[in-house]
């Protein structure tokens, strides 16, 4: 019974566990990092961006900073006095929730020298990877599905 009950624990744990061990962790900016007079748009063009993700802004600390804005605020370069300020220099943003996101630096005219962000995040989680194209009837089974496959029947024939 207790072996039973050990095997449903790991199945759920085996479901459960891709989804947040596939959230990407996108760098702002790549090398670049979050400054002024580089294009974000440009960069983020081609990115799909999920629930669950995250992004890190890297810039000198009391340089820069970066505020979480609304579309208003964005189009005008323009922080809130109530909006979120982050300024540790290593700032990251778990994308909670679907729907278009804002980001500017407040600090002097930077927004208007470009440091600024709008993304796009779709969905709950992101989608499993499509089939490989030349996989024999459309079936891929990724490296961590056959090790959870591997371990789960060698548990169950070591708890027989």
């Amino acid at each position: 019974m207790a072996s039973s009950q050990f095997l449903v624990s790991l199945a759920i744990i085996a479901v459960v566990l891709p989804p947040i061990a596939s959230a990407t962790v996108f760098k702002v900016g790549d090398e670049t990092g979050w400054t002024t007079n580089f294009d974000y748009q440009a960069w983020a063009a081609g990115k799909e961006f999920w629930v669950g993700d995250k992004l890190v802004f890297t810039y000198p600390e009391g340089v820069h900073d970066v505020v979480k804005v609304d579309g208003t605020a964005f189009n005008a370069c323009v922080a809130p006095p109530n909006a979120e300020t982050l300024k540790t220099g290593n700032d990251t943003i778990t994308l909670a929730a679907p729907g278009k996101k804002w980001y500017i630096c407040g600090v002097s005219n930077h927004c208007t020298l470009k440091q600024r962000l709008t993304i796009v995040v779709s969905g709950s989680t992101a989608p499993a990877p499509s089939p490989d194209k030349g996989s024999a009837n459309g079936i891929v089974i990724s490296g961590y599905w056959t090790r959870v496959a591997a371990f789960v029947v060698g548990l169950a024939m070591i708890l027989s």
